[in-house]
């Protein structure tokens, strides 16, 4: 569904005032910018805001810290999702359901930064040098494992983590290009095809511990 996993940003984010104030409408018009499918460097969100490029790189010293910065306010609660369930397959469809939503309104912007991250790739497989900071994604790591969490101490940990991988192909923009650009889905389509993938992943994990607990029981 994404996600970035960004270094810390090397700008304190002020909370009021002048600087405040620039920050928001950079960030403000690089959204725009992403929504309107496009991948713009610092140079390009400071000539569309209006200000000064010396000033832009104050703020975000490489395309990846922006990128990272606007693709963390377009993910928004997604990041904080919480779920008191410890049934994993009730929590792995919660978080589904209600990060969806959030993704398809900025699922431009999830594609924009997608593509950056595709092409920031070619130089370093090439062979050919890459100064640029590298934008990297991975928010939906953590996601997805806490979903998984009650299965922690149920599944060896390879399986967890073969789990937590397989899920991962779906929960993200990768879905959207797939089953939209290819199979030409709807959003709805997409949504049901998604939770659907998940909780067949989640059964085929699980099967093997439920058939043993069962074989235990007879014996």
């Amino acid at each position: 569904m994404n996600i970035s996993n960004q270094a810390a940003n090397p700008t304190a984010e002020p909370e009021k005032g002048p600087r405040a104030r620039t920050r928001r409408l950079m960030i403000e018009t690089a959204v725009r910018m992403m929504q309107a499918g496009i991948v713009p460097s610092v140079a390009e969100v400071a000539e569309e805001a209006e200000v000064s490029r010396a000033t832009a790189y104050r703020y975000f010293p490489s395309q990846a810290a922006l990128v990272g910065t606007v693709v963390d306010r377009a993910l928004g609660p997604i990041l904080d999702w919480r779920c008191e369930a410890n049934d994993p397959a009730e929590r792995v469809r919660d978080l589904f359901a209600s990060s969806w939503p959030r993704m398809d309104e900025f699922e431009a912007t999830f594609r924009a930064a997608l593509k950056l991250a595709l092409d920031q790739r070619e130089p370093s497989q090439a062979g050919r040098p890459d100064d640029e900071t590298r934008f990297r994604r991975g928010h939906r790591v953590a996601l997805l494992r806490d979903a998984l969490s009650p299965l922690a101490g149920d599944l060896p940990d390879a399986e967890f983590d073969r789990l937590a991988k397989a899920l991962s192909l779906v929960f993200g923009v990768e879905a959207f290009v797939v089953l939209k650009d290819i199979w030409g889905c709807d959003a709805d389509e997409t949504a049901r095809i998604v939770a659907w993938t998940a909780q067949a992943l989640l059964r085929a994990a699980t099967a093997g511990d439920m058939m043993a607990a069962e074989a235990t029981d007879k014996a």
